[in-house]
């Protein structure tokens, strides 16, 4: 099985000066669930090369198991100094893909038509796509055959209002993920705020923040499982 990672390419915090980027528990747990699965695994991102890191995903307080693992093997980080441009993917070389967060993607993928075309065909392809934490919010262009938002009458979750609070930049980012999701026409769940809480609906897999983003690509390899059964 082959599947596609798909990380942001923004930088920048708003107007703050800070840095952000995507987050690393986001793609280090989902990645080795993959490569556990004997998943071969693609990186890509709007601009291509090496993605920014939100640097704060990596202070000591947010390290886990799976990003220390990510950060000192030779493979992963020369695959992620080196990812595909967006424009360059086709949905035909895949089997599922897969959006991690952080809040880069609010920036640039939630308004990238490379990516709204990429989630529209894996979805019409029959595939499944999970995206998890800010990524979510990366469907807020995306339509379904009838020009319906992709979201409408869907189950689905995404970073929480109350999780944006808790970071103190609920007035710093373009949009709040629970908000647009619900003005959309999903049917938005969450649990506690930074618990597991992943939806599916179909083929489309959402996850809450990033405790859910091991959780999540369980559930994408489980319905890539069932599909190919």
């Amino acid at each position: 099985m082959c599947v596609l990672i798909v990380l942001t390419s923004h930088d920048e915090l708003g107007d703050t000066g800070r840095k952000t980027g995507f987050w690393l528990e986001e793609l280090a747990a989902p990645y080795y669930r993959f490569a556990e699965a004997g998943w071969e695994i693609t990186l890509a991102s709007p601009e291509g090369g090496k993605p920014p890191l939100d640097p704060k995903s990596n202070e000591p307080d947010f390290q886990t198991e799976q990003t220390r693992r990510f950060e000192t093997d030779a493979e992963a980080t020369a695959a992620l100094s080196n990812t595909a441009r967006l424009d360059s993917i086709s949905v035909d070389d895949f089997d599922a893909v897969f959006y991690p967060g952080g809040h880069g993607p609010l920036w640039d993928l939630a308004e990238d038509a490379d990516s709204a075309r990429l989630i529209e065909t894996t979805l019409r392809q029959g595939k499944p796509l999970a995206l998890v934490c800010h990524a979510p919010g990366v469907l807020r262009h995306t339509v379904d055959e009838n020009g319906t938002p992709l979201v409408r009458g869907r189950d689905v979750t995404g970073f929480a209002n109350s999780e944006e609070d808790g970071v103190a930049l609920t007035d710093i980012v373009p949009f709040l993920v629970e908000d647009e999701l619900k003005r959309l026409g999903g049917t938005y769940s969450k649990t506690d705020d930074w618990a597991p809480h992943v939806v599916r609906d179909g083929l489309l897999i959402t996850g809450q923040n990033p405790a859910s983003s091991g959780p999540a690509a369980d559930a994408l390899i489980e319905l890539v499982n069932e599909a190919s059964a």
